[in-house]
């Protein structure tokens, strides 16, 4: 216990040197280096241990197998993983699964839905664009939780509004007539249950993961969200193959929700010891992490590109069966491409994530994937006309490799290049902006759709080229990383230097 004080204590005294350069703050991966570069003032070793004791590791151990530490030189510390953590990571991809699916529940039968509520599709499209914008407002809220409560609050917070959002939708629909107005403040209940869950991850994955496996944590809990799409777009079209079937779809979603929530309330707020010697540093007020990303010019080359992407693929998602509708698509077509985009990404970021915890290249994937996404959207304008289901599915498995490749190496980078600003910070505006870009495509594409004089009535080609000339914009910022800015891994430098370079039996990149 008492080498888990000096531990703190030494993690304190960094934290607050660096912070206190208020004329420096972007060398404060220099001033650590500096000091770490002293040898013959201390030398630290570290090694990672489950949570009974036994090394994971190369190099000395405590005789007690939870942590020990000299006052002097040659100090060891000994930092324990738990096998709670992935009690609540399982529990942060349920909620994050039915929270994607509650906001996609009426995107895939939007003609369906439109009947059973006597509006139309363009009404429809509300649901899904007032659920990103709820998002939003949320966002400052969710800061705020997870800086000051962890994800333990948030993962709590975002369990009661899915459970007031869901029956609160499924009422709307079972009033005679249906209100429109009842199913919609639900939707937004359940909007702003999203940014506490997705925002999560990176803030969960620093606090119960060691390095090797941040990523990894990271791409499973975000990644699930989009997998709760999935399972909208393949799963409502048969729940609802007409419009009396709405009110049993929202049904059946509402139940399963529900059932994801109970978890929430049991799982642990933190792991009783760090995990590794990143996790021992306090993050800075939230006034000064807005005025340390504010003077980062890497986290604006990060935000743009993923902001926009993210904005792009909520609107593609939402809106897939119309701009596939007008071909002579079905909407069960239409569900499977956007099972597809998501499924065959799911795959590529279960490939990919592994892989960059091992080989911590951010840079390079980043600057492989970016033009990559923006050539399928380029792409896509063509692929409705050719009224072939192997255009759409191929360019759209394509494009959903790399977006869910992307998300995880962009989410954890921006950790690395703003620490020692909270994962918190930089993932909740990333994600925000995301949402609230995805918002306003969603209303513009809509603006842009063809009229019943079009060819073909009701296309959604401008729309198309208007995602294509998006994509194409914001390249050059992921070419610039490297050239604008700095692009150290300076959590991972952190934890290089306080384990000399030793992690999980492997030596570190």
């Amino acid at each position: 216990m008492q080498g888990g004080q000096v531990e703190r204590r030494r993690a304190n005294s960094e934290a607050e040197h660096l912070l206190s350069e208020d004329d420096d703050l972007m060398e404060m991966a220099d001033l650590g280096q500096e000091r770490s570069d002293d040898k013959n003032q201390s030398q630290v070793e570290g090694n990672y241990t489950d949570e009974q004791g036994h090394a994971e590791a190369s190099g000395p151990q405590s005789s007690g197998g939870v942590e020990e530490i000299a006052p002097a030189s040659g100090e060891h510390v000994e930092y324990r993983v738990y096998k709670k953590r992935w009690f609540g990571l399982t529990q942060l991809i349920l909620l994050n699964i039915v929270v994607s699916w509650d906001w996609l529940s009426f995107s895939p039968v939007a003609n369906t839905a439109a009947d059973f509520f006597s509006t139309t599709p363009s009404i429809i499209n509300w649901l899904s664009t007032a659920f990103l914008f709820a998002f939003v407002l949320a966002a400052p809220a969710t800061i705020y939780t997870l800086h000051t409560g962890g994800p333990r609050l948030a993962i709590i917070t975002a369990s009661i509004f899915i459970l007031l959002g869901n029956w609160i939708r499924y009422a709307g629909t079972r009033t005679s007539p249906p209100s429109f107005g009842l199913t919609m403040f639900g939707q937004i209940l359940n909007g702003f249950a999203q940014p506490f869950v997705l925002s999560a991850p990176t803030r969960y994955s620093d606090l119960w993961f060691t390095p090797s496996g941040r990523v990894s944590a990271t791409a499973v809990a975000s990644l699930a969200n989009p997998f709760g799409g999935a399972l909208a777009q393949l799963i409502n079209p048969f729940l609802a193959t007409q419009p009396s079937d709405t009110p049993n779809m929202i049904l059946y979603i509402a139940l399963v929700s529900s059932a994801a929530t109970i978890p929430s309330f049991f799982i642990p707020s933190k792991p009783p010891t760090p995990v590794s010697p990143s996790s021992t540093h306090p993050s800075p007020s939230l006034r000064t992490t807005i005025r340390l990303l504010g003077k980062n010019p890497t986290f604006y080359l990060l935000f743009v590109p993923f902001a926009v992407y993210v904005g792009l693929f909520n609107s593609l998602s939402s809106l897939l069966t119309q701009i596939l509708t007008p071909y002579s698509f079905s909407e069960t077509s239409s569900g499977i491409a956007g099972g597809l985009l998501i499924l065959v990404g799911l795959v590529a970021a279960a490939i990919s994530s592994p892989l960059i915890d091992r080989t911590k290249a951010y840079l390079p994937l980043i600057k492989t994937l970016v033009p990559i996404i923006f050539i399928t959207y380029l792409a896509f304008i063509w692929a409705p006309g050719t009224r072939s289901l192997a255009a759409p599915y191929v360019i759209l498995s394509i494009l959903g490799a790399a977006s869910f490749s992307l998300v995880p190496v962009v989410l954890e980078w921006l950790v690395e290049v703003t620490w020692p600003v909270g994962p918190e910070a930089s993932s909740t505006i990333c994600w925000a902006g995301g949402q609230l870009l995805g918002g306003l495509f969603i209303v513009i594409s809509d603006a842009l759709k063809d009229g019943e004089a079009g060819r073909p009535p009701n296309g959604m080609g401008r729309a198309l080229i208007f995602q294509a000339v998006l994509a194409g914009v914001v390249v050059p910022c992921a070419l610039c990383l490297g050239v604008v800015g700095r692009v150290e891994s300076r959590r991972l430098d952190v934890d290089r230097r306080r384990n000399g370079g030793i992690e999980e039996g492997n030596r570190l990149p």
